[in-house]
């Protein structure tokens, strides 16, 4: 079993910065690609940024210059630094990682999801 536990979402105002936290835990041989979503009320969920086990990262073209997504393979752990957030950002951020199990399956796994809401 594999888990991905998120935090550090909350409310700011436009112009603020938040950090959030996703960490993998449970059966994990390895980890690939892991990356951040959200969804806003209405829209389909988007990516907002990736990163490979490499270091490779790739972003949404809205959050370039201001997003920065990060990793630290020892604590299965990755990061999305949020600046200049602006009221577009408000949405539910989920973690999500590419998996393979200490039983050699593989899969996606997801966060619960975490709040993020800019205020004008």
């Amino acid at each position: 079993q594999v888990q991905l536990v998120e935090s550090g979402g909350g409310s700011v105002q436009a112009g603020g910065s938040l950090r959030l936290s996703c960490a993998a835990s449970g059966s994990i041989l390895a980890i690939g690609a892991m990356g951040w979503y959200r969804q806003a009320p209405g829209k389909q969920r988007e990516l907002v940024a990736a990163i490979t086990s490499g270091g490779t990262r790739n972003y949404l073209d809205s959050v370039k210059g201001r997003f920065t997504i990060s990793r630290d393979n020892a604590k299965n752990t990755v990061y999305l630094e949020m600046n200049s957030l602006k009221p577009e950002d408000t949405a539910v951020y989920y973690c999500n990682a590419d998996v393979v199990n200490r039983l050699g399956g593989r899969r996606d796994y997801w966060g619960q999801g975490t709040q993020v809401t800019v205020s004008s």
